[in-house]
């Protein structure tokens, strides 16, 4: 820290930090408090100001975030603002804590002994920003392990909010960077678990709340419910992967098992094709990154053909790798391959199953990229001729796989 000469000026560690250090969790983060200073006084100190409704000040060497009291959200007065008052606008008691120079925790929210009980209960201002409720659900994903639960008249509140409305008109924009930072959790499944039990999964992810109750084929789901089996499914991706594209894949990959008509359950024929239409709109409501918008599209597409790829036709199988764009995008077939196979141990009692199928589409892959296009280009003098050769070279490298994989006698594996 830099040194002040304004000796009043004190320094507080807050938030996260001091509740990581009491929980012997690392610290990736440090944000501060700073009493009885002014904007101007910072800023004359080399530190320097972003935003204008609650500006933060960034160290000048450190560059980590300072900040002064606030009496209420967005909202610095002239007046003292004490460090207590400033703590009790957060969001949750394991939140509301500072540390002084001496060591001292000043803890009005009694967020100490939620540490101690493993405990998550909102403070008096909770109800402020009902973007919060989202917040409540991914610090129960990230101490899921810790053994924390939610306050019971935490989850009253929540339920109250959403019954009057609160979560009708959040900006697109910040319910999705809580969703996204949610993915990179080790237990996202809870996040989405506790959605659903606070009653915010329906106002904010819809397409994923009605998959909850779809029965599918028990032969094929030993787990049957449709939204169990994404929950799995999700839990699954995050064992393979820490990629948060392939957790959110793996989260949208079955959309369209909540729109097959009731009179055909529990069977989902043509879901693949349904889900990847209800992924567009979804990504354009909620603002969600083109990135993670063209893995979702595809895996929602083709995870079946995945699964049944020792039984496709050749044709077939240069379709998902044109499908995906493989050739160009290596990095995205990898991606999809890890959500293909998290949906095959997303099922209760079949965590452990193996995947050939990945290894299979590998090589498939592999035999078609060393096909060399622009050879082909200047070999050919019509572009048509181009097409229809390189066409041919790419379907006659998938059948020498193919035949060299049969000669291996693999079973077919089928799963819906």
């Amino acid at each position: 820290m830099l040194q002040m000469s304004n000796k009043q000026m004190k320094f507080y560690l807050v938030g996260g930090a001091v509740r990581d250090k009491l929980l012997g969790q690392p610290i990736t983060e440090r944000d501060w408090l700073v009493n009885h200073a002014t904007p101007d006084q910072l800023i004359a100190q080399g530190y320097q100001q972003v935003g204008k409704d609650f500006p933060i000040f960034l160290h000048p060497k450190t560059h980590e975030e300072y900040a002064l009291p606030r009496s209420q959200r967005h909202n610095i007065t002239s007046d003292p603002v004490s460090i207590e008052e400033d703590l009790t606008r957060r969001d949750l008691t394991i939140n509301a804590l500072a540390q002084g120079a001496d060591g001292a925790i000043i803890d009005p929210c009694g967020g100490q002994s939620d540490l101690k009980k493993r405990i998550l209960r909102h403070t008096p201002s909770f109800i402020e920003d009902p973007i919060r409720t989202l917040r409540l659900a991914r610090f129960a994903a990230r101490y899921h392990a810790l053994g924390f639960s939610i306050a019971e008249e935490t989850k009253q509140l929540v339920q109250q909010m959403v019954a009057d409305g609160a979560l009708d008109n959040l900006v697109s924009e910040r319910v999705w960077a809580e969703i996204a930072k949610a993915m990179t959790e080790d237990h996202a499944h809870i996040f989405i678990k506790t959605m659903r039990e606070l009653n915010i999964l329906a106002p904010i992810l819809p397409e994923v709340d009605c998959l909850f109750g779809v029965p599918q084929r028990k032969d094929y789901h030993p787990e049957v419910d449709t939204g169990l089996h994404t929950l799995l499914t999700l839990q699954q991706a995050c064992l393979l992967s820490d990629d948060p594209q392939v957790r959110f894949a793996a989260l949208v990959h079955d959309l369209g098992k909540g729109t097959t008509p009731a009179n055909v359950l529990p069977s989902h024929r043509g879901h693949e094709e349904r889900g990847a239409k209800l992924i567009k709109p979804l990504c354009k409501r909620l603002r969600i990154p083109n990135a993670w918008r063209d893995l979702a599209i595809p895996v929602a597409r083709y995870h079946l053909l995945c699964h049944q790829a020792f039984e496709l036709r050749s044709k077939t199988l240069l379709k998902i790798l044109m499908g995906l764009d493989a050739l160009r995008r290596p990095q995205r077939f990898e991606q999809f391959l890890l959500v293909c196979k998290a949906d095959v141990r997303g099922r209760t009692g079949l965590e452990s199953s193996e995947y050939p199928q990945a290894d299979f589409l590998h090589a498939i892959y592999q035999a078609v990229a060393q096909i060399d296009a622009a050879k082909i280009s200047q070999s050919e003098s019509e572009p048509q001729q181009i097409i229809v050769r390189l066409q041919r070279e790419r379907l006659q490298a998938i059948s020498a796989v193919k035949q060299i994989w049969s000669e291996n006698v693999l079973n077919p594996h089928k799963y819906s």
